[in-house]
């Protein structure tokens, strides 16, 4: 099955910043994390196809997960 994955901000250095990934059907976005090489803890938002999705649901043909880092600032 096919995802679209989006990374944002920091996470996008020495990344692609949009692609589709060909994956097994009972994949995560804990595993597409993993595949990616970035730390979780650099991880703390996910949105599946825009609404907020959680690190161990399994994914859908056609799904979008975008993952965004920390956000700073003040």
């Amino acid at each position: 099955m096919q995802i679209k994955v989006k990374l944002f901000a920091t996470l996008r250095e020495g990344r692609e910043r949009e692609q589709t990934m060909d994956v097994a059907s009972d994949i995560t976005p804990s595993d597409i994390i993993k595949k990616l090489n970035i730390p979780l803890e650099d991880v703390a938002i996910l949105f599946v196809n825009g609404r907020d999705g959680l690190m161990d649901q399994h994914l859908n043909d056609g799904d979008t997960l975008s993952i965004f880092p920390p956000v700073g600032g003040g």
